[in-house]
């Protein structure tokens, strides 16, 4: 038997990613399957979300109150669940006190999926995002061809804070 204090070698290969990568299209299959044939029985979904993350389309007003993490629910109230594979985004619609909206959400955005029903849940590492393009060189600052020339206008953030109701 060996000895279990001797550690692994590094890999040079990305299976923690690979795994990952694998276990995101379990999540796009449940959200395909539920799409076209609605949910079974007692299951449904809870889909937790990084909203910084890059393609997520949600209200601002949602973005305002949740901005680095959201968990929806999918049981009753939805409509148009869909992936995009192409775009490996998921699309769904959902009220939010009373107002209908469309959440797309990249798979990469996804921290965690969880059918209580089954008691089955995955959680993720929010998927590193490639670069497209490389950002230029810092000393030689390209202009942007929409952006007016004078000085930059200070925004005030206090409109954009929550407010706690006074205690009046």
């Amino acid at each position: 038997m060996e000895d279990d204090t001797e550690q692994q070698p590094e890999s040079l290969l990305p299976y923690e990613e690979w795994i990952e990568s694998a276990m995101r299209q379990v999540v796009a299959q449940a959200i395909t399957y539920a799409g076209e044939h609605g949910l079974p029985g007692e299951h449904h979904f809870y889909l937790t979300f990084r909203t910084d993350y890059p393609g997520v389309a949600i209200p601002p007003r949602l973005r305002a109150q949740y901005p680095q993490e959201m968990t929806i629910v999918l049981q009753h109230q939805f409509w148009d669940l869909k992936i995009d594979q192409a775009a490996q985004a998921i699309s769904v619609g959902l009220s939010f006190g009373g107002v209908p909206a469309t959440l797309v959400i990249p798979l990469g955005a996804v921290t965690g999926f969880a059918d209580p029903h089954v008691q089955h849940a995955l959680h993720f590492r929010p998927a590193k995002v490639a670069e497209t393009e490389p950002p230029p060189p810092p000393d030689s600052p390209t202009p942007d061809p929409e952006t007016p020339t004078e000085a930059p206008q200070v925004v005030s953030l206090d409109a954009f804070r929550r407010r706690t109701p006074s205690k009046e």
